[in-house]
């Protein structure tokens, strides 16, 4: 196994994988666009979905088997090999650390991980065998997917969902998987970004916990922490290699930097193209 030191070093030298973050809805006809957009442009064969996001909840299988059912029907032609791997909690049969379970990382195309909590994805996976796994392979070549609950969680910073909008805890953030610290990039990510599930009564936007939330959590956060928005059905494809992202879906990403005015906000919607250089930070 690579030590994850060197990876920083292998990610300027090696073509790695792409990023895709969906906002939520990857089993939508809006998803079918994501995950076609994908395989259309690269080589694949093995899928491995973590159910380690939803690892809390009796149903976890039944969640990732929904996500790998949808890959294999919708996607028949490709001939993919979808693999669900059971890493729901650490210290059980089922960890995160366990090579029993794990290790088909090692040789694996793309990586999915979905809904469930970005908190408890965070505390199964930060420092994890599964996580390092994960990342040392996207180095050289494996596409990683994120949605939902696991677009929050890569992030620098996490919007503890449950914790605030079904316990009622005061406003904070937790620490993230940090995933783009690789470039030295600090990113948050809010998925869920348009939520209308709250209909007239109350505000479920910006992943649940309302605009007005939000606003009150973004004052929180570091002068110019960047903060990009996904809203549902929609994704942020993210090509680091080539310096690329593209927009897929019905929605809009949202670009911002804490302490900038809204109308500064980057917004960029479905076919769109853009540089990288307008969501990573020149040092």
């Amino acid at each position: 196994m690579i030590e994850c030191v060197c990876i920083g070093e292998c990610l300027k030298k090696i073509k790695q994988g792409i990023i895709s973050l969906i906002g939520g809805g990857e089993t939508s006809s809006f998803g079918k666009d994501i995950f076609e957009f994908i395989f259309k442009r690269n080589s694949l064969k093995r899928i491995a979905i973590l159910e380690t996001p939803a690892g809390f909840e009796l149903n976890s299988h039944m969640v990732a088997t929904k996500i790998a059912n949808f890959i294999s029907n919708e996607f028949y032609t490709y001939n993919l090999q979808v693999e669900i791997i059971p890493a729901r909690k650490r210290n059980t049969q089922f960890s995160p650390d366990d090579p029993k379970i794990v290790d088909v990382l090692a040789d694996i195309d793309m990586v999915f991980l979905g809904p469930g909590s970005p908190t408890y994805a965070v505390r199964q996976l930060k420092d994890s065998l599964a996580w390092k796994l994960i990342k040392e392979r996207h180095a050289f070549g494996t596409h990683l997917i994120f949605s939902s609950a696991a677009t929050a969680a890569i992030g620098k910073y996490v919007i503890p969902v449950y914790e605030i909008y079904k316990v009622g805890e005061e406003l904070h953030w937790c620490d993230g998987l940090d995933l783009f610290n690789l470039w030295g990039q600090s990113i948050v990510f809010v998925p869920h970004w348009n939520n209308t599930d709250g209909g007239n009564e109350r505000d479920t936007s910006r992943c649940y916990i309302g605009k007005n939330r939000y606003d009150q959590l973004a004052n929180l956060l570091p002068l110019n922490q960047t903060v990009v928005g996904v809203d549902e059905n929609t994704a942020l494809i993210i090509d680091v290699f080539e310096e690329i992202c593209h927009v897929i879906g019905e929605g809009k990403v949202i670009i911002d930097h804490v302490g900038q005015s809204e109308s500064d906000l980057q917004e960029f919607i479905n076919g769109d193209v853009f540089d990288l250089a307008h969501l990573f930070k020149t040092k």
